[in-house]
């Protein structure tokens, strides 16, 4: 269970499996994973935040709508809801490497 929100804890998603082994790796490891959402998520009018208080991805759009999704596999559901348009996060102009050359953790 949260302390902060109250929701219970998540049994996890198999995108955040990896090496992060500890609490620090992982926190890391989401918002790495915020940050290349960012990248994507603009050109299709939304948004992403995930401030590592509450569970999930918060996704919004131009109006003012947000929906927060669980884990990734929601996300893409959220986003093309709130987008009202088809979103494929392995279109090319996405997966070049200068466009999610976003800082190595280090």
């Amino acid at each position: 269970m949260c302390g902060s929100c109250g929701f219970p804890s998540a049994a996890g998603h198999w995108t955040e499996a990896g090496s992060a082994s500890t609490a620090h790796d992982r926190l890391r490891a989401r918002f790495r994973r915020v940050q290349v959402l960012r990248s994507i998520l603009p050109a299709y009018g939304l948004t992403a935040h995930d401030d590592a208080l509450t569970p999930g991805i918060v996704v919004g759009n131009m109006t003012g709508n947000q929906v927060t999704a669980a884990d990734l596999s929601e996300l893409w559901t959220v986003a093309e809801r709130l987008g009202s348009q088809s979103i494929d996060p392995l279109d090319p102009r996405f997966t070049d490497a200068t466009c999610l050359d976003v800082g190595e953790a280090s």
